[in-house]
């Protein structure tokens, strides 16, 4: 394997602090051509230039690792996770982690586990449903230790989603790009509604790139209530605001 045009991708984790190893390229690698082919015949994302992926999807799903001690994490829900970011990617480089992967489509959880069955990945499970029921469900809810999604919503929203997932003392991790002052502020009720505290909000350049990015950790500091998050479509359609 030629190691020299993984040079963004070494790179980049390098910069969070993660050193890959062969095999973990090799998983990524594989990771890549999967991408590609099936998103020939569905619509998994509009980046699918090699170098471009390595470092849109692959280093931006690894940026957590800067900020949350990744070591001391065991379990992991990805929410609305598409085509696995940042979950895969998290499991590649952190292969301890019990991750389980949520999307509300089918076809893209044939995908994730044609995946997971290719790189020979262990401890990662795929889940089929909306957030709205599958966080009603004893197995699911209050489970993890820590809920990332890099879903487009804005954070008002995610964080019904998502943070009834979350143990007591454990942490959800929204995905941003750098302009999320604004829905931070607005968010503030519901990240106190459901039981969280807004930590801290990291801004970085994704490595060798001009794109700036934002991490919003939320810290888990009291049981959900039992009536989040509400019923399918309504966190959307009217954030606790």
């Amino acid at each position: 394997m030629d190691r020299s045009k993984f040079h963004i991708l070494e790179d980049g984790c390098q910069a969070f602090g993660v050193t890959l190893t062969e095999k973990q390229i090799e998983q990524f690698e594989k990771y890549y051509e999967l991408l590609v082919e099936w998103n020939k015949v569905m619509n998994l994302t509009g980046i699918t230039e090699f170098d471009e992926v390595m470092q849109k999807h692959f280093v931006d799903s690894v940026a957590a690792a800067e900020y949350v001690e990744m070591e001391k994490i065991n379990s992991l829900i990805d929410v609305g996770t598409g085509a696995g970011f940042p979950g895969i990617p998290l499991k590649i480089v952190y292969p301890h982690l019990q991750v389980t992967l949520l999307d509300s489509l089918n076809k893209r959880i044939k995908f994730l586990d044609e995946v997971v069955d290719n790189l020979g990945l262990t401890g990662i499970e795929t889940v089929h449903g909306r957030a709205e029921d599958a966080a009603k469900k004893a197995e699911y809810r209050e489970q993890f230790d820590l809920s990332v999604s890099r879903a487009v919503a804005n954070l008002a929203s995610l964080t019904e989603y998502c943070l009834p997932f979350v143990k007591v003392g454990g942490k959800f991790v929204s995905y941003k790009s750098v302009s999320v002052d604004e829905e931070i502020a607005q968010s503030k009720k519901a990240v106190y509604v459901l039981g969280g505290e807004i930590g801290k909000v990291e801004k970085f350049h994704l490595p060798g790139s001009d794109m700036e990015r934002a991490l919003v950790v939320v810290e888990k500091k009291r049981s959900t209530p039992k009536k989040y998050p509400r019923k399918a479509g309504m966190p959307t359609k009217e954030p606790l605001a």
